[in-house]
């Protein structure tokens, strides 16, 4: 066990599980390099928390997974526990410092055949890991809008030694390909998954919903493209077709004062609420009562937020943009031009008054479940240990 501020093995997190194999065992060890992975709200950390899950479940006996997070303070027992299952050799959190990061990044991964980089700004340290140990071999795992752009010569070098890029979604790496050229095969589509904790099962059927309108995501001024105002502006001509319809909007941040501000200017305020923040339990209530889940956003890389709606059997309004028409199907939702606002009250209208199949909403979401995802990871894992 490597010692360290946070040293955690399966004596202080629990009893050992068997790993899961789907492969010959080869006692590897793994690093997880994440920007940040409980100390924040959002995708990707709960995408990391996911790949924490599954390395921890494919780890062979006599191997071992390590967590090293650059932006949380601390990692708790009880969060490294319920992701890690008693698996977790060393975790180490750097609350910000990026000197700290390069040095623990570089001690942990002595004696690792494998680091999994969560962030492309953080895959340069994996290289330089790489240039005092060829035999390491590092991954990416490319979100979306982090790699739809120009890279930084530090980032395309290290592109460049990757061994596989994990993209959430073929947009993504068509986008990552066109900026950064590297062989076919190197990027890898592997789609987000489900919590293994989030139960896949009906809400209340939607013929018993109010014509609610749900829309989760962060409110800040910096994340305009989630298109919360578009959503707002739809509202009279949604209302005009569907007089009870209201949208209900969770999250929190700078611009709610703003977006508050155009739904009085659109004459909708009474039919717009903004819920504030919700724990995970009050969350899933909402979903399984509303009779729509939208967010007609412009930078999507994959939308896991739309698989939770799918989870309750809701059907969903995304943009047709990035890689949302990768996840919502004819079956399982509406689409609408970004920031067409005509359009999305017309897919909403739509959409409130269609019988869906709430079975098929339900079938496509386990398309996206955990074991599916940790079985693609472990192969993609073991094709390049081979």
């Amino acid at each position: 066990m490597i010692p360290g501020p946070w040293s955690l093995g399966p004596s202080s997190l629990g009893p050992l599980v068997p790993a899961q194999r789907l492969v010959p065992a080869q006692r590897t060890r793994t690093l997880l390099l994440a920007p940040a992975i409980f100390s924040i709200e959002g995708g990707i950390p709960r995408i990391l928390q996911t790949y924490l899950r599954a390395l921890c479940a494919l780890k062979e006996a006599g191997g071992a997974v390590r967590l090293l997070a650059l932006n949380d303070a601390a990692l708790s027992p009880a969060d490294l526990a319920r992701c890690g299952n008693g698996e977790i050799e060393a975790a180490v959190a750097c609350n910000r410092h990026k000197i700290k990061l390069v040095r623990e990044a570089l001690r942990l991964s002595r004696g690792c055949d494998d680091i999994v980089c969560g962030h492309v700004f953080m895959l340069p340290v994996a290289w330089l890991a790489r240039r005092m140990n060829p035999k390491l071999r590092y991954y990416l795992v490319a979100h979306g809008i982090d790699v739809w752009r120009r890279f930084t010569l530090p980032e395309r070098m290290a592109l460049r030694r990757a061994t596989k890029i994990f993209c959430v979604s073929d947009y993504t790496r068509r986008e990552l390909l066109k900026h950064c050229p590297l062989p076919a095969e190197r990027a890898v589509v592997l789609h987000n998954a489900l919590d293994p904790i989030f139960t896949i099962a009906a809400g209340r059927p939607l013929a018993q919903c109010p014509p609610n309108i749900l829309l989760v995501t962060r409110l800040t001024y910096n994340d305009r493209y989630k298109g919360v105002e578009h959503m707002i502006a739809a509202m009279p001509a949604i209302r005009r077709s569907v007089a009870a319809a209201r949208l209900r909007i969770v999250g929190r941040g700078d611009d709610v004062a703003r977006l508050r501000g155009l739904a009085e200017k659109h004459a909708v305020a009474g039919a717009v609420d903004f819920v504030g923040y919700l724990s995970d339990a009050e969350l899933a209530a909402e979903m399984r009562t509303c009779r729509l889940f939208a967010l007609p956003s412009k930078k999507e890389g994959f939308g896991l937020v739309f698989l939770e709606a799918m989870a309750q059997g809701r059907p969903c309004l995304g943009a047709r943009a990035g890689g949302v028409p990768e996840v919502i199907t004819p079956e399982t939702g509406v689409l609408a031009d970004y920031g067409d606002v005509p359009g999305i009250a017309a897919a909403a209208v739509t959409a409130l008054q269609r019988d869906w199949d709430e079975n098929m909403i339900l079938d496509r979401a386990r398309q996206f479940s955990f074991p599916e995802f940790k079985e693609r990871l472990g192969s993609l894992l073991a094709d390049s240990r081979e």
